[in-house]
């Protein structure tokens, strides 16, 4: 029998962009007939099918992670070979008898190296113990400068004493360590003349400035620069 196609099939029309197409199948032998849906554009829930969105993840991030974890590794190993090869040098330095200066005093934060039991001879220790209560007093009478310009400064509202006393205490204590104490340190040590040379000379302008700071004449400031 002669079929005529039926004008309304759409199994071969192109599918538009919005019309989906139903196909009809004939299975074979059982005369089964199925229908699929064929949707124009692909549609995913998130089961893991072929139309699933697709979600980009920028590898930029990961990419700078690794870079600063590997700069960061050869940062630490530069140092560590750092350390091991300062440890070194301090070794052969002391296999060479060269004497090495550890920081020891203060005890609870070690800045300078002070021993004056081990290293000054004993028959100049004293003179060496009192010019470090000499360097002591000087710190702190700058101290007590700071604190008490400070009082002066929230009284009278004279920046200028504020500033002079910060200066002298930050310039005066380590100056005064530097200038003409640990010179008298290392001559009472070595026996060095040039060093002895230096404290005298560097502790006589000291003790003229001390002289200067205890009178506080009205020249400079209005006898107002030192308590």
């Amino acid at each position: 029998m002669h079929h005529d196609p039926n004008p309304f099939d759409e199994s071969d029309a192109d599918d538009g962009p919005y019309f989906p197409s139903l196909l009809l199948q004939n299975g074979g032998g059982g005369g089964k007939q199925q229908y699929g849906f064929r949707p124009t554009e692909p549609v995913g829930f998130g089961g893991g099918g072929r139309g699933d969105a697709v979600v980009d993840v920028p590898l930029d991030n990961m990419g700078d992670s690794k870079g600063k974890a590997r700069e960061l590794s050869s940062w630490e190993s530069d140092l560590k070979r750092r350390e091991a090869d300062i440890k070194r040098r301090e070794e052969a330095l002391k296999n060479a008898g060269v004497p090495l200066e550890e920081k020891n005093w203060p005890p609870f934060f070690p800045i300078i190296h002070h021993d004056i039991a081990n290293e000054i001879p004993a028959n100049v220790q004293k003179l060496q113990y009192l010019a470090f209560a000499s360097w002591l007093g000087i710190v702190l009478c700058l101290s007590w400068n700071f604190i008490a310009v400070i009082v002066c400064w929230i009284k009278e509202g004279d920046s200028k004493l504020f500033f002079l006393a910060t200066i002298y205490a930050l310039l005066g204590i380590p100056l005064s360590y530097l200038i003409w104490y640990r010179p008298l340190y290392r001559a009472m040590r070595t026996n060095s003349a040039f060093s002895f040379g230096w404290f005298f000379l560097c502790y006589l302008i000291h003790i003229g400035f001390c002289i200067i700071a205890a009178i506080a004449p009205p020249i400079v400031f209005h006898g107002k620069s030192l308590t």
